[in-house]
């Protein structure tokens, strides 16, 4: 895997504190809970011993996962992509073609994606069809649930 990820300093920097915490944090509470468990004896039956093992897997899958996403990072600032069409860092307002319904996006990098409050990541199939439209532009996008139309009404960029 080698797609780069697009993304701001901000969800650069809320990952990399992220990975920070995992690691200075969570894994050495792990590690002690391991360590306390291998000190009670046979491991074979020891229940707590293997739930810490399990706990320790996955924070570590976790972290490498993170990290992962750093190593892919492309920085991008909003202020140099254009002004005219949707693009990353923008929000974009919408007309639900088939429902008539306004809706809003925000298109964010990883690690600032907030689904509850419309902030969509770049890469998803929903921004990837709205990326260089431009308002006016009416756009078909195939979605997981289907193929949603919609009509772009405003692009904006916060300063």
């Amino acid at each position: 895997m080698t797609d780069r990820i697009p993304m701001t300093r901000a969800g650069y920097d809320k990952i990399k504190a992220e990975v920070d915490r995992l690691n200075e944090v969570e894994l050495p509470k792990i590690l002690k809970r391991l360590d306390a468990a291998r000190a009670e004896g046979d491991l074979t039956e020891n229940a707590e011993y293997q739930g810490a093992q399990e706990s320790r897997l996955h924070m570590e899958a976790r972290i490498n996962a993170l990290r992962d996403k750093l190593s892919r990072a492309s920085i991008l600032d909003p202020k140099d992509l254009p002004r005219d069409e949707v693009a990353f860092g923008c929000t974009v307002t919408v007309k639900d073609l088939d429902f008539g319904d306004d809706e809003e996006f925000t298109l964010v990098g990883a690690g600032e994606e907030d689904y509850e409050q419309n902030k969509i990541l770049i890469t998803s199939p929903l921004a990837q069809g709205l990326v260089g439209k431009r308002v006016g532009d009416r756009v078909e996008i195939e979605v997981p649930q289907g193929t949603t139309r919609f009509e772009v009404l405003e692009i904006r960029f916060e300063e």
